[in-house]
């Protein structure tokens, strides 16, 4: 069953590493999950930049000379991405968005990386990246990174004319930033000092908005998850007012009572408090690794089964901790080999359809052991309630071993083959500590099992059912209930199938179900027609063969019967 839904997830941009991940899946009550590239397109772009005093330009070329290099420098020079022939290499994707731009603006040229003498890739504790280079036979430092981290120490700007002046008025500024935020902007400072010293008071070069747009299919997808009783909660580096921004237009922040919080503020709560705020919790920004483990922690602290997205090497560890980890497929291979699944095209809806499939399955699984144990639980008791009332042999090794390979090889191929029903998200995760064997199920199987015990050995020792076959003797008989038998189990498998009423139910999406059911059908019809002595079995009459379908056929009604009867309880 595993194996059949992991081949048919990799269709759909889901690479099952670890097979018991796939099931989990389908249980998941919270899903703390990424933001670039996965809510959001991923294809970062430049959409403006802004001196200390506001004054916002579109493009390089606009921009005073000096200005303009230090810009250059800044996010170019700065910059984990490098561009070569035409193509840009490394980096995450702020990086490349920003090499994108100036390979746009032909400025890619104007950059002298020779001139570099120390290079500090992007630190996530403090927030930001610095390369310090030689110009004119002086040292320059440039900084670049969050907004709140950087402009807090400037006490410089450079205007619009290229001009350095004092940078006294924040506010104005701040304003602009919160406005940008708010439209769902990614927000990233620029700054400069002479010296090596990244530490010393800076001079602001610019602040550049970048725009991530939402995916469309992931809006649907949340809602999907949603629906499906799974909380999301998107975790992402960005300032609290972008995430906030994007949240409410992916559907994650819908009232009042959803909570934002910064890693800041999760810091300076205690595990008893997050506890108490997590059900309400849909957005987490400023997000530092560390602080996915400790949500995965405080997750299953809570009893949740917890997925968790990751791409970066700091990731690795909250994807083993949590119960499920969705690796990335731009990921590195850390990530990826620290999860349980990955998302190879990066998109949450192939993580709603990851968890689709966990749930079908999970549904799978049950079905199986519904028709599986029915089987079982019948087959025992005729052979043993038989010899009780008489008759030492009601079927023979032979026909128990025909029995078994229908059950299990053939049963699996028919059940690992059922659709992925949308069906299945509207239903609420299974908890934790639920029993695989619902009561429901437990109802099924025993009610199936002693109709199916009851009419086979009616056949043997029932007179009015056994008069039906005519003057024959016990040989033509127990031939009879081997076909009936067959016959029932085949036709309690389209019971299994569905909880629905009707068990014929769309049929037509599972192939592989009607060839199983059919060649079961002719299975047990050559076994009986020609097995003979091997057997132990006699060829049965027209008339034989229509009682046999018509016993066994009534195991349909009788569980449409028993699930009518569940649904009014439930009622």
């Amino acid at each position: 069953l595993l194996s059949f839904q992991s081949m048919r997830m990799a269709k759909d941009n889901v690479l099952v590493h670890k097979i018991n991940g796939l099931e989990t899946a389908g249980s998941l009550s919270i899903l703390f999950s990424d933001k670039t590239g996965t809510i959001t397109e991923g294809r970062l772009s430049v959409v403006e930049m802004a001196t200390g005093n506001v004054t916002v330009f579109n493009a390089l070329s606009k921009m005073p000379s000096n200005l303009a290099l230090d810009v250059i420098t800044g996010i170019g020079v700065n910059n984990s991405a490098v561009a070569s022939d035409g193509a840009i290499i490394g980096g995450n994707s702020t990086d490349r968005a920003l090499m994108s731009f100036l390979m746009s603006s032909n400025a890619v040229n104007s950059m002298t990386k020779e001139d570099v003498r120390a290079f500090n890739a992007f630190d996530s504790n403090r927030k930001m990246s610095s390369v310090t280079i030689t110009r004119d036979g002086n040292s320059v430092t440039y900084v670049k990174g969050a907004p709140e981290k950087i402009i807090e120490r400037c006490t410089h700007y450079i205007d619009e004319n290229g001009e350095i002046k004092e940078l006294v008025e924040k506010n104005y500024l701040t304003s602009y930033i919160d406005a940008q935020a708010g439209r769902s902007m990614r927000l990233l400072a620029v700054a400069k000092v002479d010296g090596t010293s990244e530490d010393a008071e800076l001079t602001l070069v610019c602040v550049i908005s970048i725009r991530d747009n939402v995916r469309k299919e992931a809006i649907d997808a949340i809602k999907e998850v949603q629906n499906a009783g799974i909380q999301v909660v998107m975790v992402t580096g960005d300032r609290k007012e972008t995430a906030v921004a994007i949240a409410k237009e992916a559907g994650l922040l819908q009232s009042n009572d959803d909570v934002a919080l910064t890693s800041a503020e999760m810091a300076e709560k205690s595990d008893e408090e997050l506890k108490k705020i997590l059900p309400h919790l849909r957005v987490v920004s400023r997000a530092l690794p560390t602080d996915k483990s400790r949500l995965v922690r405080i997750a299953q602290e809570l009893d949740l089964v917890v997925g968790m997205t990751g791409d970066g090497v700091n990731d690795s560890p909250a994807l083993k901790k949590a119960d499920v980890g969705f690796a990335m497929g731009s990921g590195t291979e850390v990530a990826k080999e620290a999860g349980d699944i990955t998302i190879l095209d990066d998109n949450f809806a192939s993580i709603e359809k990851a968890i689709l499939y966990g749930r079908t399955m999970f549904k799978s699984i049950r079905k199986f052991l519904i028709f599986q144990l029915t089987v079982n639980v019948a087959a025992v008791l005729t052979c043993f309630i038989g010899p009780l009332l008489g008759e030492n042999v009601v079927m023979t090794v032979i026909q128990l071993l025909l029995i078994n390979l229908a059950m299990d090889t053939l049963a699996a191929i028919a059940f690992g083959s059922e659709p992925a029903l949308k069906e299945y998200m509207r239903e609420k995760p299974i908890p934790r500590n639920a029993s695989i064997i619902s009561k429901e199920m437990f109802t099924q199987i025993i009610i199936g099992a002693l109709y199916i015990t009851f009419i086979c050995l009616s056949i043997l020792f029932l007179p009015p059912i056994r008069n039906l076959f005519g003057n024959v003797d016990t040989t033509y008989l127990k031939s009879a209930l081997f076909a009936t038998f067959m016959m029932a189990i085949t036709f309690n498998g389209f019971n299994a199938r569905t909880s629905h009423m009707n068990p014929f139910e769309g049929l037509g999406r599972n192939k592989s179900f009607l060839i199983v059911m059919f060649a079961i059908f002719a299975m047990q019809f050559i076994f009986v027609t020609f097995g003979g002595n091997v057997l132990s079995v006699e060829s049965l009459s027209p008339m034989s063969w229509l009682i046999c379908v018509v016993l066994a056929f009534l195991v349909v009604p009788i569980d449409m019967i028993r699930k009518a009867f569940t649904k009014k309880s439930k009622e």
